[in-house]
């Protein structure tokens, strides 16, 4: 697919059930998002069919059943929805929205090494 569709926040849920394990059926979709969310079968439905129309999903009917698959990955997705977030909320400057996450967020050790090894890497 050429471009990432934009997919809301409780789509991103279902998403994240689709990329963790398919193919997946929507009964298995349903099962799983009933557990977690308390979403009722027609709005997991809904929900898929949403993602079929914007191309997030693809199925293809297996004797009754649909079976679901993802068309994007989860790294495509989570790259569109940062670089949006990016500009929206901080111009487009990481630099901006670094120094906020550091700065307002608690970091493990291992996190911050990990920090320091980027940006050594990227200073060389």
């Amino acid at each position: 697919m050429a471009t990432t569709p934009t997919i809301s926040d409780a789509e991103w849920e279902v998403m994240r059930v689709v990329w963790e394990t398919s193919p997946i059926t929507a009964n298995e979709v349903v099962a799983r998002l009933a557990s977690r969310r308390g979403w009722v079968p027609a709005t997991v439905r809904t929900m898929l069919n949403r993602l079929v129309r914007k191309g997030a999903i693809t199925f293809e009917r297996e004797g009754k059943r649909y079976l679901y698959r993802p068309s994007v990955s989860q790294s495509q997705c989570v790259r569109f929805e940062s670089r949006s977030f990016l500009d929206r909320v901080f111009g487009g400057v990481a630099g901006s929205l670094l120094n906020h996450f550091v700065r307002h967020t608690k970091l493990s050790r291992r996190e911050i090494d990990e920090l320091k090894r980027i940006l050594d890497r990227m200073e060389q």
